[in-house]
Protein backbone atom coordinates (compact mmCIF):
# COMPACT_ATOMS: atom_id res chain seq x y z
CA UNK A 1 0.00 0.00 0.00
CA UNK A 2 2.81 2.44 0.87
CA UNK A 3 4.56 1.78 -2.44
CA UNK A 4 1.35 2.59 -4.32
CA UNK A 5 1.05 5.90 -2.47
CA UNK A 6 4.70 6.73 -3.16
CA UNK A 7 4.26 5.86 -6.86
CA UNK A 8 1.17 8.10 -7.09
CA UNK A 9 2.92 11.05 -5.42
CA UNK A 10 5.97 10.49 -7.62
CA UNK A 11 3.73 10.71 -10.67
CA UNK A 12 2.00 13.89 -9.48
CA UNK A 13 5.24 15.65 -8.52
CA UNK A 14 6.83 14.54 -11.79
CA UNK A 15 3.96 15.95 -13.85
CA UNK A 16 4.24 19.30 -12.10
CA UNK A 17 8.03 19.45 -12.52
CA UNK A 18 8.30 17.87 -16.00
CA UNK A 19 7.88 21.03 -18.12
CA UNK A 20 10.63 22.78 -16.16
CA UNK A 21 12.92 19.74 -16.37
CA UNK A 22 12.45 19.64 -20.14
CA UNK A 23 13.05 23.39 -20.40
CA UNK A 24 16.30 23.24 -18.41
CA UNK A 25 17.54 20.17 -20.27
CA UNK A 26 16.99 21.76 -23.69
CA UNK A 27 18.28 25.23 -22.86
CA UNK A 28 21.25 23.65 -21.09
CA UNK A 29 21.98 21.63 -24.22
CA UNK A 30 22.07 24.86 -26.23
CA UNK A 31 24.42 26.46 -23.70
CA UNK A 32 26.91 23.57 -23.76
CA UNK A 33 28.19 24.78 -27.13
CA UNK A 34 27.65 28.50 -26.46
CA UNK A 35 24.83 28.78 -29.00
CA UNK A 36 23.04 31.26 -26.73
CA UNK A 37 25.76 33.94 -27.01
CA UNK A 38 27.07 35.94 -29.92
CA UNK A 39 30.68 35.25 -30.85
CA UNK A 40 32.59 35.89 -34.04
CA UNK A 41 30.09 36.28 -36.86
CA UNK A 42 27.46 34.21 -35.08
CA UNK A 43 24.44 35.89 -33.50
CA UNK A 44 21.86 33.61 -31.87
CA UNK A 45 18.17 33.99 -32.61
CA UNK A 46 16.60 36.32 -30.05
CA UNK A 47 14.33 33.57 -28.69
CA UNK A 48 17.31 31.29 -28.00
CA UNK A 49 19.08 34.10 -26.19
CA UNK A 50 16.00 35.02 -24.16
CA UNK A 51 15.25 31.42 -23.15
CA UNK A 52 18.87 30.97 -22.09
CA UNK A 53 18.54 34.15 -20.05
CA UNK A 54 15.61 32.54 -18.23
CA UNK A 55 17.79 29.47 -17.63
CA UNK A 56 20.74 31.47 -16.30
CA UNK A 57 19.24 34.64 -14.80
CA UNK A 58 15.50 33.90 -14.45
CA UNK A 59 14.55 36.84 -16.71
CA UNK A 60 13.15 36.77 -20.24
CA UNK A 61 15.53 39.30 -21.80
CA UNK A 62 18.36 39.64 -24.24
CA UNK A 63 21.84 38.93 -22.96
CA UNK A 64 24.37 41.43 -21.65
CA UNK A 65 26.29 41.86 -24.92
CA UNK A 66 23.31 43.75 -26.40
CA UNK A 67 23.59 46.36 -23.63
CA UNK A 68 27.17 47.22 -24.64
CA UNK A 69 26.11 48.01 -28.21
CA UNK A 70 23.59 50.65 -27.13
CA UNK A 71 24.99 54.17 -26.84
CA UNK A 72 24.73 55.90 -23.49
CA UNK A 73 21.78 58.33 -23.60
CA UNK A 74 23.41 60.65 -21.03
CA UNK A 75 26.75 60.95 -22.82
CA UNK A 76 27.59 63.92 -24.97
CA UNK A 77 26.07 67.36 -24.96
CA UNK A 78 27.74 70.67 -24.10
CA UNK A 79 27.98 70.03 -20.37
CA UNK A 80 29.42 66.54 -20.74
CA UNK A 81 33.01 67.82 -20.54
CA UNK A 82 35.99 66.49 -22.46
CA UNK A 83 35.60 63.17 -24.14
CA UNK A 84 37.35 60.30 -22.44
CA UNK A 85 38.86 57.51 -24.48
CA UNK A 86 37.08 54.19 -24.18
CA UNK A 87 38.50 51.85 -21.59
CA UNK A 88 40.66 49.05 -22.91
CA UNK A 89 38.82 45.74 -22.67
CA UNK A 90 40.18 43.31 -20.13
CA UNK A 91 42.38 40.54 -21.47
CA UNK A 92 40.37 37.70 -22.88
CA UNK A 93 40.09 34.84 -20.43
CA UNK A 94 40.47 31.32 -21.68
CA UNK A 95 36.99 30.30 -22.60
CA UNK A 96 35.50 26.87 -23.23
CA UNK A 97 34.51 28.13 -26.72
CA UNK A 98 38.15 28.65 -27.77
CA UNK A 99 39.53 26.74 -30.71
CA UNK A 100 42.25 25.15 -28.57
CA UNK A 101 39.76 23.16 -26.51
CA UNK A 102 41.22 19.77 -25.78
CA UNK A 103 39.68 16.49 -26.85
CA UNK A 104 38.60 15.59 -23.31
CA UNK A 105 36.51 18.78 -23.10
CA UNK A 106 34.91 18.08 -26.48
CA UNK A 107 34.05 14.54 -25.40
CA UNK A 108 32.66 15.82 -22.09
CA UNK A 109 30.50 18.37 -23.93
CA UNK A 110 29.22 15.64 -26.25
CA UNK A 111 28.43 13.43 -23.24
CA UNK A 112 26.55 16.27 -21.52
CA UNK A 113 24.58 16.85 -24.72
CA UNK A 114 23.60 13.17 -24.83
CA UNK A 115 22.58 13.34 -21.14
CA UNK A 116 20.48 16.48 -21.73
CA UNK A 117 18.71 14.91 -24.69
CA UNK A 118 18.23 11.64 -22.80
CA UNK A 119 16.73 13.52 -19.86
CA UNK A 120 14.34 15.25 -22.24
CA UNK A 121 13.21 12.00 -23.88
CA UNK A 122 12.90 10.21 -20.53
CA UNK A 123 10.84 13.06 -19.09
CA UNK A 124 8.53 13.08 -22.13
CA UNK A 125 8.00 9.34 -21.64
CA UNK A 126 7.28 9.95 -17.95
CA UNK A 127 4.72 12.61 -18.84
CA UNK A 128 3.05 10.23 -21.26
CA UNK A 129 2.88 7.52 -18.60
CA UNK A 130 1.66 10.02 -15.99
CA UNK A 131 -1.29 11.20 -18.05
CA UNK A 132 -2.28 7.90 -19.71
CA UNK A 133 -1.84 5.41 -16.87
CA UNK A 134 -3.72 7.05 -14.06
CA UNK A 135 -7.04 6.77 -12.31
CA UNK A 136 -7.19 10.56 -12.04
CA UNK A 137 -6.62 11.97 -15.54
CA UNK A 138 -8.04 15.41 -14.71
CA UNK A 139 -5.66 15.82 -11.79
CA UNK A 140 -2.73 14.62 -13.90
CA UNK A 141 -3.50 16.99 -16.77
CA UNK A 142 -4.12 19.81 -14.30
CA UNK A 143 -0.72 19.30 -12.69
CA UNK A 144 0.98 19.19 -16.09
CA UNK A 145 -0.77 22.39 -17.20
CA UNK A 146 0.11 24.05 -13.88
CA UNK A 147 3.73 22.98 -14.42
CA UNK A 148 3.72 24.89 -17.70
CA UNK A 149 1.73 27.94 -16.61
CA UNK A 150 3.25 28.71 -13.19
CA UNK A 151 6.82 29.37 -14.39
CA UNK A 152 5.56 31.02 -17.59
CA UNK A 153 3.41 33.51 -15.67
CA UNK A 154 6.16 34.16 -13.11
CA UNK A 155 8.73 34.90 -15.82
CA UNK A 156 6.42 37.22 -17.71
CA UNK A 157 5.22 39.35 -14.76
Amino acid sequence: MASLTIRRWHSYIGLLAAPTVIFFALTGAVQIYGLHEAHGGYHPPAIVEKLSSVHKDQVFALGHHHDAAAPDADAGGPEAGPATPPARPPPKAKDDDDDDTGPSILILKAFFLVVALSLTVSTVFGVWMGVTQTRHPRLSWGLLIAGVLIPLVLVLI
